[in-house]
């Protein structure tokens, strides 16, 4: 049977390049890319490489992409390697709609949930339109200086304002659909999507937000006051934080892009209008990636 995704990207290690441009990859991952690769021809699917992903894997015989020509031209993106490798990508894609399905090399990830290991048994029917979709809706944040924004960025996770690695406690004036909510001091604040509720905010002490919820949870880092506790709140409003002390105080959006901060910087977190769209085998659902990645059920009875 022909694929319903017929020009199908391979984008593998996208956030692991080399600052020289030089070669990144492991043999292992360059192998895997090229058994997917043939794979997919076989599958009845034309292959393209995203550009920098063919440059540190140093594969040739297959056309190369830019990620804005991929979301173009392609009608499925396959994503090689973990959740860091996804969510570069994932943020670039979103305005194009671009379908992406996540193969992990390592540990199963959360948004990147196919083994390498059963890749050949699980892709097939997904190729054939068998399969769960997932939407999931990204965060705009914007940093507002003197009145004018000088850095913004999509984040899928969370938007992360904290101290510098040997400066004390920071002081953040917090603000949500215009109201006043408090002055908190703490180490940080994360601001956190359903997708990023598993991944710095709950080392943080925050809770697990299932993806279909349409809020943000907020969670302080270290409050100095311990009944500043995290809360859930909807993602319809916007999440405005101001810097009114601390030294070396920086903003993270995915803790893939940063943006230093001064005194009076306001940085303001509103939803986004383009969403990731994930694609999972069909009876995926998120509470047995809770339970694989969690570990849930070990060591009981």
């Amino acid at each position: 049977m022909p694929s319903n995704f017929r020009h199908v990207a391979l984008i593998g290690k996208y956030q692991q390049a080399s600052a020289a441009g030089a070669s990144s990859m492991t043999e292992g991952s360059r192998q895997a890319l090229q058994d997917i690769a043939q794979f997919l021809q076989g599958q009845g699917c034309s292959v393209a490489l995203e550009a920098e992903t063919a440059a540190n894997a140093g594969l040739s015989g297959y056309p190369t992409m830019d990620v804005d020509t991929i979301g173009t031209q392609c009608d499925l993106g396959l994503v090689v390697g973990g959740d860091g490798t996804m969510l570069g990508i994932g943020r670039q894609l979103a305005r194009h709609k671009t379908p992406l399905i996540g193969i992990n090399q390592g540990r199963l990830g959360f948004i990147t949930d196919i083994p390498f290991g059963t890749y050949q048994t699980t892709l097939p029917p997904m190729l054939q339109g068998e399969y769960e979709e997932d939407l999931r809706p990204l965060m705009h944040a914007r940093v507002v200086r003197d009145g004018q924004v000088v850095f913004e960025a999509l984040a899928m996770n969370d938007v992360v304002v904290n101290r510098g690695a040997t400066s004390g406690m920071v002081e953040l004036r917090v603000e949500v659909g215009g109201r006043f909510v408090a002055n908190q001091r703490a180490d940080g604040l994360i601001i956190a999507s359903p997708t990023g509720s598993t991944a710095y905010a709950l080392s943080a002490g925050g809770p697990m937000l299932h993806p279909s919820i349409p809020g943000w949870v907020l969670v302080p880092i270290a409050p100095h006051t311990l009944s500043n506790r995290p809360i859930v709140l909807s993602d319809a409003t916007e999440i405005a934080v101001e810097v009114v002390s601390g030294r070396d105080v920086s903003a993270n959006f995915d803790m893939q892009s940063l943006a230093s901060l001064l005194h009076g910087d306001r940085i303001l977190v509103q939803r986004s209008e383009h969403c990731v769209h994930f694609l999972h085998p069909l009876g995926w659902n998120y509470f047995a990636t809770l339970r694989k990645k969690l570990r849930w059920n070990e060591g009981g009875s």
